[in-house]
Order: C-alpha cells, then sequence, then structure tokens
C-alpha cells in the first residue's frame, strides 16, 4: 500500500523553523502496514486506513521534537507558539520571528492496492527522536485548523461517562466553538482515531494512565471515544479508590486510572481528599503504587501540575506523612521532579517487559492563568476566551515550567531497556486557550453557584479542558503509537 501524502509542502508556516526552505520542504510519511494478528479483522482495517488518508501509517514516521544537543535542550525548554495556529517544540525564543504565509494543501493522492506488509515502527520515544530520520515527519509541528465536518469525535450528551467537572455545556457553557478544532501536522496528517481498531489492538488487553487530574481528564476523554462501540449493558465503569476501571466486556479489555498525582508516594494519594497546599513526597518510594501496574498492557504516565505551586518541593526525610512532627527537607522543583523521574524509570526499566508492554509519558499540559502571556492584559484568565491564540505573533508566556517539560524528555530518552514514547501535547496545547473548563466546572466537588461563576478572577478553572476537547487530540496521538505497535506477547489476566 502506498501511503498516503499531502502535497503543497507544509502548509502554514511552522513555528521556530531556522528557514523557509525548511518550512516549504516536502515531506513524507514512508511506511508499509503492520503485519496483521489474529485479533485484526485485517479488511476493515485496510478499509480504514483507505478512508481516512493512511490512518496509523502516519505514524510510522515520527521525529524531530526532541533537542539532542545541549543548545537543542535550552531552545526545548521556550517553545512558542505562533500566529497562524502553529505550534512546534524546540524553538529558540531569541531568534528572528517569521511572517506567517497561508498555503492550501492539495487534495491526497488515492493509496494504491497493495498486500500488506510490516510497518516499519520508527515513533521511538515519540518527539525525543528529532532528527534521526531525515525527511520524517514531526507530527507535533503543524496548527489548529477549524474543521465542523471532523470535529467533535464524539458528542457530550452521547458520553454518559463523563462526570461533571468537564461537561462544560450542560453547565452553562454557551458556545461550543471550542470543541470543533483539530490538529493539523504540517506535510502529514494525524491517522483519524477507529475505536473498532484500537479496541481490537485491546481485546484481552488493560491501558492504564497513571497520574494526575490532567490523566484522569485525558482517560476520561479515551472513555468517550470508545465506549460507543460497545452496548450499554456490556460495559461498566468501577471506582475503587485510586483505581477506576472501564470495563468493555466484548473485547475483555479495560481502560483504567489510576491516582498518583507525582508517581511516588505523597501526602496528596487520596483519591479524594487531596486539596493540600503543604504538599510532600517520599522520592524514592514508588513500590506502593506501582503494585497497581504491574501486568498493565500499555501504560500512559503523567506528573506535572501538582508540582507547580511551590517553587521547591518537601521531600519526607523518613517516617510517615501523617506521623507528627513531621521532618522534611526542601529542594528545588526542578531537582526533585529529577529525582521522581530517576525513581520511576528504574521501576519501569527492572519490571516492564518491553514485548508485553509499551510505555508512554505525557509531557506537561499547559495552564492559562496569565492572560498578558497572550497579548490579553485586561483579560481574567482563560474566562470568556473562545478561540486558540492562533493570532499571536509572539511568544506564548503562560508560566509553563519548561525546566520540568526538558527533565521529563532526557529521562525518558535515556531510557534504553523498555522505551518510553514522549507525547509532546505542550506547545500545541499552549495554543487553546479557550478550551479550559473556566467557570462551568465543579469546586470541591459542587458545581459552581451563579455567584462564583460571576467571580472568575477567583474560581475559574484554566487547568483542566472541556470535554470533548484538547484531551481527545492527546489521545490521537496516544492512539497512533497503539496501533502502529508491534504485536505484543499476549498473557491471560486473572481475576479481571
Amino acid at each position: 500500500m502506498r501511503i498516503t501524502r499531502r502535497k503543497g509542502g507544509a502548509g502554514l508556516a511552522a513555528v521556530g523553523l531556522p528557514s523557509r526552505r525548511a518550512q516549504v520542504a516536502a515531506v513524507f510519511a514512508l511506511a508499509v502496514l503492520l503485519g496483521v494478528s489474529v485479533l485484526y479483522d485485517s479488511a476493515h482495517i485496510a478499509a480504514s486506513l483507505r478512508r481516512h488518508g493512511g490512518g496509523p501509517l502516519a505514524f510510522a514516521k515520527l521525529s524531530g521534537a526532541a533537542a539532542t544537543t545541549a543548545k537543542e535542550e535550552a531552545a526545548a525548554r521556550s517553545p512558542p507558539a505562533q500566529a497562524a495556529e502553529s505550534a512546534a517544540e524546540g524553538t529558540d525564543r531569541a531568534g528572528p520571528r517569521r511572517e506567517v504565509q497561508e498555503e492550501e494543501a492539495s487534495k491526497p493522492e488515492a493509496p494504491a492496492e497493495s498486500s500488506p506488509a510490516v510497518l516499519e515502527e520508527v515513533v521511538k520515544g515519540g518527539g525525543a527522536r528529532g532528527g534521526e530520520h531525515p525527511g520524517t515527519c514531526d507530527l507535533y509541528k503543524g496548527r489548529w485548523v477549524l474543521d465542523e465536518a471532523r470535529a467533535p469525535l464524539y458528542k457530550e450528551s452521547e458520553c454518559s461517562f463523563l462526570t461533571e467537572q468537564v461537561t462544560c455545556m450542560r453547565n452553562g457553557r454557551r458556545d461550543d466553538g471550542y470543541q470543533k478544532w483539530r490538529w493539523q501536522p504540517d506535510g502529514c496528517d494525524l491517522p483519524r482515531f477507529e475505536a473498532k481498531i484500537l479496541l481490537e489492538k485491546l481485546r484481552n488487553k488493560r491501558l492504564m494512565f497513571v497520574g494526575d487530574s490532567l490523566n484522569r481528564n485525558q482517560w476520561e476523554s479515551m472513555v468517550c471515544l470508545v465506549q460507543s462501540e460497545a452496548p450499554w449493558e456490556k460495559k461498566s465503569l468501577v471506582k475503587n479508590g485510586s483505581l477506576n476501571v472501564f470495563r468493555l466486556e466484548e473485547y475483555n479489555a479495560t481502560v483504567e486510572f489510576y491516582w498518583a498525582p507525582f508517581l511516588v508516594e505523597s501526602n496528596s494519594d487520596d483519591p479524594d481528599i487531596h486539596s493540600i497546599s503543604d504538599r510532600m513526597i517520599k522520592p524514592t518510594s514508588i513500590a506502593k503504587h506501582a503494585a497497581n501496574w504491574e501486568g498493565v498492557d500499555y501504560l500512559i504516565f503523567n506528573t506535572y501540575i501538582w508540582w507547580m505551586n511551590t517553587p521547591k518541593m518537601k521531600t519526607l526525610r523518613g517516617g510517615s506523612f501523617s506521623r507528627k512532627p513531621v521532618k522534611y527537607d526542601e529542594m528545588e522543583r526542578v531537582v526533585a521532579y529529577k529525582k521522581v523521574l530517576k525513581t520511576w524509570s528504574r521501576w519501569v526499566e527492572e519490571h516492564i517487559d518491553p514485548e508485553r508492554t509499551t510505555v508512554l509519558f505525557m509531557s506537561v499540559s499547559p495552564v492559562h492563568m496569565q492572560s498578558e502571556g497572550w497579548g490579553s492584559p485586561n483579560a481574567i484568565k482563560c474566562f470568556s476566551e473562545t478561540q486558540p491564540a492562533i493570532n499571536y505573533n509572539k511568544t506564548l508566556e503562560l508560566g509553563t515550567d519548561w525546566d520540568l517539560f526538558a527533565t521529563a524528555q532526557r529521562v525518558t530518552k535515556s531510557m534504553k531497556k523498555v522505551p518510553v514514547h514522549f507525547i509532546n501535547i505542550t506547545a500545541l496545547s499552549e495554543i487553546r486557550k479557550d478550551a479550559h473548563t473556566s467557570v462551568h466546572t465543579l469546586r470541591q466537588g459542587k458545581l459552581l453557584t451563579k455567584e462564583q461563576k460571576a467571580n472568575p478572577r477567583k474560581f475559574a478553572d484554566c487547568i483542566h479542558w472541556c470535554l470533548p476537547g484538547v484531551p481527545d487530540t492527546w489521545n490521537e496521538f496516544v492512539y497512533g503509537h497503539i496501533v502502529s505497535s508491534p504485536p505484543q506477547r499476549v498473557e491471560d489476566h486473572p481475576n479481571r
């Protein structure tokens, strides 16, 4: 099968590229179809790939998101989002700004018929393989395109598993434009999300999101993306402490979320009562949480937002969090973050079989608290924002901690025994100031009152995302990695 590609160069100018020549260079996604396992209906998959311009084959060549030299790593801490709906990771803020030009991409060629072959899977580490494969496509560099025909991928009213925290329309938001933007990489296309294909890949398997409330946000998105493929009586959601399990009986598959905001043990580990301002961690203690991750087939980790309330992190010196007086040390946030990720990476490489389990790590999810950062100093955080920051010609300054971003990128890239796919959602999500829950959400388990909604400076949530919305795009990246991966060794899951 010949891979569908888009002609006409990169379209709108990409952010942070050093030359116009590079911006308009033709990009090819060259690959061949993944050998079909016994769990697949090969005819259905082939038809789906033809319908959607290559489907998961667009993931066959992914590169260019990570910096490998010291200079590039420094640049990675500050990728801007420029006008013309573009975003890129690893841009030098001191570099010259380039004018944006719109170029319409011509229609893709019709794919030629051919027998399936083995997919050359080179998406090692997501964005952490920049420049490794010249002429390949960086899916994280592109633009947001208003596309009412293809977005959203599901309707809020049709997914009963969404929590009130994220059902913005039901909670009183009047505009639904935030649902209708689609991420368009420069020079190639994201694989169209096909729930049936993903569920066949997940048959007899477990997929688990591990981390904080942003990973829970993404987990809810994934549940909604797949739940329509199962009749009501064949799907269920069970919440048991830190673990939430969505089960699809016909596939013997689960989509799970495990609450561990720091990955290691902390005084914020209670899944219901964790609004603790004086946060404290055990940076080398991970076994208690990790016992719940063993045997999972697809693990998707994150940790970020819970690090952001203080510049230093308190680390427990010994004993327990409840034993008074609590003795602790303090260290710089990025130092503690690196120590935690080293603990996590050691556990992964000691306990994960890469032939059985695929590991992904989500980069940081940005917040939109500082409206001056996108040129609206008189606005109140993300309140009343209805458009992405696509017409802002300067660097977005949102307070994102790019040191934590770079630390996660370096740690995941350094893992050799168990490859980790680094999913670089940060710069492209920075553009989406319009898509947060704002005042259309919960606070301490209750919907905001009329009086609270009238005080967005205090009550607007510019951290979490409405659904349908931005996390659906994150899951399109996850989808591409999963369906493009080679067949895994299958083991029985007792007591599921």
